[in-house]
């Protein structure tokens, strides 16, 4: 399979080019990105224009802020180009929805980068969690990588904060472990810690909480998942399998979609649904920030 990527930061470094690079199903053709330096030092081959890349390509992977990403993904699923899409699949809910009828309307298959849900760790958890029935879940993902490191210059992270970045992430654990989430009961932000805290409840009945931060000046970064039962506790609250291995799974199970021409269930209708509660999310927070 013929796959390019879009983007050059350093997610795309740590993590797409080289998955893409070493799985024995994929030709990396190469890739476009803003900055023609980091292209040379990213893919095998840089194209000029997105346009050109799609014309190369079966598939296209997305390594690049949501609201460049949701656009050029569009235009990439009208040209027939498969997709792996970054998490969140776009800035905003208007972007997000237009991005999952152009990928309906196009026939072709997509699979969004939760990354996490393809280490064994967290399917291990998912496993456990479905044996519970969970009648209530738990989850916080707190780190300082707004104040320091590789992901502070980024300027989307900075403007939109965790409940943009980490947030998607935790929100699927949660929508997998506890049920659909059904409704956002309430929502908090506090800015100069960029915290967010919302209660959710979920389409089986459980009732579960998050909180995230990027300003929370904690390391190692904090992340921990619960969900709990008369029946026990599932628990996740490590993150051991690197990230390249969690892609290299990924990629095995988009090349198995296309194959059978089946979707996946983390397609971007899924994306979509996260979308959705982390809109809600914000609109429940904006009376109450401070």
């Amino acid at each position: 399979m013929r796959i390019g990527l879009v983007g050059a930061g350093p997610w795309a470094r740590e993590t797409h080019a080289p998955s893409l690079a070493a799985h024995p199903g994929v030709d990396f053709v190469g890739g476009w990105a803003r900055d023609p330096a980091a292209a040379a030092e990213v893919f095998p081959r840089s194209f000029e224009t997105p346009d050109a890349l799609f014309g190369a390509v079966d598939a296209v992977a997305f390594a690049v802020p949501p609201n460049v990403q949701a656009p050029l993904a569009a235009q990439a699923a009208r040209a027939g180009r498969h997709l792996i899409l970054d998490k969140p699949i776009a800035l905003d809910l208007d972007g997000a929805v237009a991005l999952a009828e152009s990928v309906a309307e196009a026939g072709v298959r997509s699979i969004v980068a939760f990354t996490r849900r393809f280490a064994p760790e967290t399917r291990e958890f998912l496993a456990a969690a479905a044996e519970l029935r969970p009648v209530a879940a738990q989850a916080q993902w707190l780190s300082g990588a707004a104040l320091a490191g590789k992901f502070a210059a980024s300027a989307w992270r900075q403007e939109e904060g965790a409940l943009f970045d980490v947030g998607p992430h935790i929100l699927d654990l949660l929508d997998a472990a506890a049920g659909p989430i059904a409704t956002v009961e309430a929502a908090r932000y506090d800015a100069p810690s960029d915290t967010w805290a919302a209660q959710l409840t979920h389409a089986d009945g459980a009732a579960s909480s998050v909180s995230l931060s990027l300003r929370t000046p904690v390391v190692p970064t904090v992340m921990r998942v619960s969900a709990h039962s008369q029946q026990g506790l599932a628990l996740l609250d490590r993150r051991d399998t690197p990230s390249t291995e969690c892609f290299r799974v990924l990629l095995d199970e988009f090349l198995g979609a296309i194959a059978t021409g089946e979707d996946h269930p983390l397609d971007v209708q899924h994306g979509l649904r996260i979308q959705r509660v982390i809109d809600r999310i914000r609109a429940g927070a904006a009376p109450a920030r401070r």
